[in-house]
C-alpha cells in the first residue's frame, strides 16, 4: 500500500507524519486489497471547534472510501478519521461476502 501524505498551508514535522502514516498503515491489515492512501492535513479558519482537518481517502478496486474529521489536534482528527473508515471498510468487506 502507498501513502501520500499531503499539509496544506504548513509545514508538518516529521513526528506528525510518521503518526500518520502508522495510524493508516493499520488500515491494510483490515483490508489488503488497499492500493493507495492519500491524506490531507489541512489548517481552517474556524478556532471554535478545532481548526486541524484530517481527510483520508483509500482507493481500493471497484470502490473508494473517504473520511474527513475536524478537531484541535491533527492527532485527534486523524485518528477519528481511521475510525470512521474502520467502519467503512468493515461495511464494504461484509457487502463483498453477503452478509
Amino acid at each position: 500500500m502507498k501513502v501520500k501524505i499531503q499539509s496544506i498551508h504548513f509545514d508538518a514535522d516529521q513526528k506528525l507524519l510518521k503518526f500518520v502514516e502508522e495510524k493508516v498503515e493499520k488500515l491494510s491489515h483490515l483490508y489488503d486489497a488497499i492500493i493507495e492512501t492519500e491524506v490531507f492535513l489541512r489548517l481552517d479558519k474556524d478556532n471554535e471547534k478545532g481548526n486541524k482537518i484530517a481527510e483520508i481517502k483509500i482507493s481500493s478496486p471497484g470502490k473508494t472510501l473517504f473520511a474527513s474529521e475536524q478537531c484541535k489536534s491533527f492527532e485527534e482528527a486523524t485518528d477519528s478519521a481511521v475510525e470512521a473508515l474502520r467502519k467503512q471498510i468493515t461495511k464494504h468487506k461484509e457487502k463483498l461476502r453477503g452478509v
